[in-house]
């Protein structure tokens, strides 16, 4: 299809989509499978993590795989991979962090990646899990970093999809926004705006209709009546993000790491607010995956040449078949 006819059928899509909006915990918005709630208290509010637990298939080869999203992505977007890791016998559990998508938005909450970790933790012993497959995309690559350092034995192999927080931001030139700068900026959040940064970073400057209800996803929150306090979680979450860095933990990984990453993926947190020459010199991921293969202890790097920041859901085949010859069988 010629880019004029591109244009012309996303732009279609969109407006069929648009009057979409979500309440705050995005009810209205469809999981492939039924989500669940794990209720808990945590700093003081009475909290709800809503996730998805998904029963192997085929033949059972008794191992969980844990699924963790991204920073503009929830649980329902990683339904791809894990109707394949269903189908190969695994046990699939994917949680709506506190702050995203279905589970508890609070007023008031100290986002730390331990403490994301931490009650990930207690939503698996909830349910029995005391070891599992680790494996985060993007912010979920940075959040399964933190629980493998924090909780090694309850950890089999650590997958890293894309993860961010392979170089540290701030010392590479972009500037502190704070939470009140992130949550100006999140307030001006469009469909518009979601699907031309996702198109030039998760999808390398490709599109595919199916990738527009996960713009309407997020869209749908921002248009919302309880916008208020889906952006300011969201900026919390992005401080969260800058100021807590898991570049220099790399080292102290002891588990068996697969890290895969799109040859074309150019993201890095605040890149747009940095000077252009510093923002030239970030999210070059390549290059800062073979620095991190070179720094973790026991890794298998695989690099998906024509992807960007989601080769999961660009080049799905592809991406399952590397992933499926390289987990833990047994």
């Amino acid at each position: 299809m010629a880019a004029a006819g591109v244009v012309l059928a996303m732009s279609a899509q969109a407006q069929t989509l648009e009057k979409a909006a979500y309440s705050p915990d995005l009810q209205g918005f469809s999981y492939p499978w039924p989500v669940k709630e794990f209720n808990f208290e945590s700093q003081k509010n009475a909290l709800h993590m809503a996730y998805m637990d998904e029963a192997p298939v085929g033949q059972a080869n008794n191992l969980t795989v844990v699924l963790l999203h991204g920073k503009n992505f929830c649980g329902a977007t990683w339904e791809g991979t894990a109707k394949v890791l269903s189908k190969a016998g695994y046990r699939v559990v994917i949680p709506d962090q506190i702050g995203f998508c279905k589970s508890s938005k609070p007023k008031a909450y100290q986002y730390t990646f331990q403490q994301l970790a931490q009650n990930t933790k207690q939503l698996l012993e909830s349910l029995g899990i005391h070891k599992a497959i680790i494996m985060g995309h993007s912010t979920g690559g940075m959040l399964a970093i933190r629980y493998a350092l924090m909780y090694p034995k309850a950890t089999q192999q650590l997958v890293l999809v894309d993860p961010i927080g392979l170089e540290d931001w701030k010392r590479k030139g972009v500037p502190f926004m704070g939470v009140d700068g992130w949550y100006k900026h999140e307030l001006k959040k469009t469909d518009t705006g979601i699907r031309n940064y996702e198109r030039n970073t998760y999808y390398s400057g490709q599109w595919k209709p199916e990738y527009e209800k996960w713009v309407q996803m997020l869209a749908g929150m921002y248009r919302g009546p309880g916008k208020d306090i889906v952006a300011w979680n969201s900026a919390l979450l992005y401080n969260m993000i800058y100021t807590q860095p898991v570049y220099y933990e790399l080292q102290d990984i002891t588990e068996p790491t697969l890290l895969m990453v799109g040859a074309k993926d150019n993201t890095a947190i605040g890149k747009a607010f940095a000077k252009p020459a510093d923002r030239a010199k970030l999210g070059h991921y390549p290059v800062l995956a073979k620095a991190a293969a070179k720094r973790i202890p026991h890794v298998d790097l695989v690099i998906f040449p024509d992807a960007g920041h989601a080769p999961q859901m660009q080049e799905p085949q592809k991406f399952h078949k590397v992933l499926l010859s390289k987990l833990i069988q047994k």
